[in-house]
């Protein structure tokens, strides 16, 4: 991994950072040793703590045109990285009933297949390609997480192209949307990386801020299982102090 922390880094036009939730799976679970898991209980009370605090979850497509007119004030993307099944039974209904949006960046060549990437388990199911396009038509927006979620800064040109390029034609046949974004595998990203998606998607979502931070390497807030209302309102000025 090539990056380096600059906490001074802002987006573009000499405005702050947005306010983004990074998520992954959201279901009842025995042990998370990847600690990307959040019970949907808990999920349901973090999505209240949002509206309490006077925030809108909305997808990152939504975040973005809003920012373009100056109307993203009270506006939080709300992001779930892998495209986990249990986001249609578990997440999809509950931001439903708080009327917010989300984006899922699924993984375009494991769709119906498991997590294989995290040796240490547990296994979870990743949609199919029939629920990558329910969900769509339910108004989630579907992004980018790569072919394979590889390491792109360990690739060469072509399989760096078929992970960017290939991964977002796949994606769009499937869930009949125009994929406008891409997140990161592992985070990991190199300058080679940042232009390869910027050159194809309209925005690009990392997670920790860097020299390469930008429009096309979005950074973003993790959320956990452990994350209450208290923690939940440390990362918020967290964000706010370091986005200034």
């Amino acid at each position: 991994m090539t990056q380096t922390v600059s906490t001074g880094t802002r987006f573009d036009s000499g405005r702050p950072f947005p306010y983004v939730l990074m998520y992954h799976s959201v279901s009842v679970y025995a042990r998370d040793p990847y600690l990307v898991t959040v019970d949907p209980q808990r999920f349901e009370r973090q999505l209240s703590w949002l509206r309490r605090s006077g925030l809108r979850g909305v997808s990152m497509h939504e975040l973005m045109l809003a920012r373009q007119t100056g109307d993203d004030r009270g506006l939080v993307g709300l992001t779930f990285d892998d495209g986990y099944a249990d986001f249609v039974l578990n997440a999809l209904p509950a931001l439903a009933r708080h009327g917010f949006g989300a984006t899922v960046f699924v993984i375009a060549g494991r769709m119906g297949g498991l997590n294989a990437w995290d040796p240490e388990g547990p296994r979870k199911r990743l949609m199919t390609p029939a629920q990558v396009r329910e969900i769509a038509d339910a108004g989630v927006e579907i992004g980018s997480h790569g072919v394979l979620h590889q390491r792109l800064s360990e690739l060469d040109e072509d399989e760096l192209v078929h992970e960017v390029a290939d991964s977002r034609a796949v994606l769009a046949e499937v869930s009949g949307q125009d994929v406008r974004g891409f997140c990161y595998p592992y985070g990991d990203l190199d300058a080679r990386a940042v232009a390869a998606v910027e050159s194809v998607y309209d925005y690009g979502c990392a997670i920790w801020r860097s020299d390469l931070s930008g429009r096309h390497a979005l950074p973003r807030t993790y959320v956990g299982d452990r994350d209450g209302s208290l923690r939940l309102v440390a990362k918020r000025l967290r964000h706010e102090l370091i986005a200034r």
